[in-house]
């Protein structure tokens, strides 16, 4: 007991030193080892019809007088506008656009090959046309018939449709949510199986948001695909999440 009493300060220090080497040897031990984190990637996908149509054409009259040229295009204009009305458009539902007027040239060659001369053929006029709507099978389907403008003289040059949703906003929201839940059940079913449980997360990612054909095989793009030309879409997106293992 006299030991303990004149030597007390002795024995503190020495238990101190003792205390402190433990911790600073587990401290070192666990240097450099992460805390475990678990790095997830969620999809959210939805299969829809488009909602929106736009159709583009254009027309073309020529004429060596430049006040004819116009006549023959506005009545022919008036001409395709009658008969898109009469197929069930709505006449607000089509826009012309101004008429690109160009100049034409001839040019002769001699039995050589050599430029003989060069001469002004008339003008061209280029009329296009667009029609913008929600009846997507009624313009669908004009589209494919414009051949019988034909009859009326009207040369119609159709483009294929194309095929836009308008209520992307609120479907992306939707995949979002739907990625999000995703990602969690596969990182809390990652983590029971490894004996843990999820803890706090730690950071979340979206990926681009892509808009393909569906069923097609279309690749992604890294700014994100859109597709104009498929009535039916698929659109996706990815969320990626970081959460704690305790």
């Amino acid at each position: 007991m006299e030991f303990f009493k004149r030597n007390f300060s002795i024995i503190l220090i020495s238990f101190a030193v003792i205390i402190t080497g433990i911790i600073l040897g587990n401290s070192y031990l666990s240097k450099g080892k992460p805390d475990p984190v678990i790095s997830v990637t969620g999809l959210g996908e939805k299969t829809f019809d488009s909602d929106l149509i736009v159709w583009r054409a254009n027309f073309s009259r020529n004429n060596l007088d430049l006040k004819q040229a116009y006549a023959d295009l506005n009545a022919d204009m008036k001409k395709v506008k009658s008969y898109l009305i009469s197929k069930g458009i709505k006449e607000n539902d089509i826009v012309f656009g101004a008429a690109d007027i160009q100049k034409q040239y001839e040019t002769e060659y001699d039995e050589n090959g050599n430029v003989r001369s060069t001469y002004f053929s008339g003008y061209l006029l280029n009329q296009s046309l667009k029609v913008q709507s929600k009846q997507v099978d009624l313009i669908e389907r004009t589209s494919r018939e414009v051949s019988q403008l034909i009859d009326a003289g009207i040369e119609l040059n159709s483009n294929a449709p194309e095929y836009y949703y308008t209520q992307l906003a609120q479907l992306k929201i939707k995949m979002i949510e739907q990625a999000t839940k995703d990602a969690y059940n596969r990182a809390e079913k990652i983590a029971e199986n490894g004996g843990g449980s999820l803890g706090n997360m730690l950071s979340a990612e979206m990926g681009v948001f892509q808009i393909t054909a569906e069923n097609s095989s279309e690749a992604y793009d890294w700014g994100g695909s859109f597709n104009t030309t498929a009535r039916r879409k698929t659109a996706n997106i990815t969320i990626r999440l970081k959460y704690e293992i305790d």
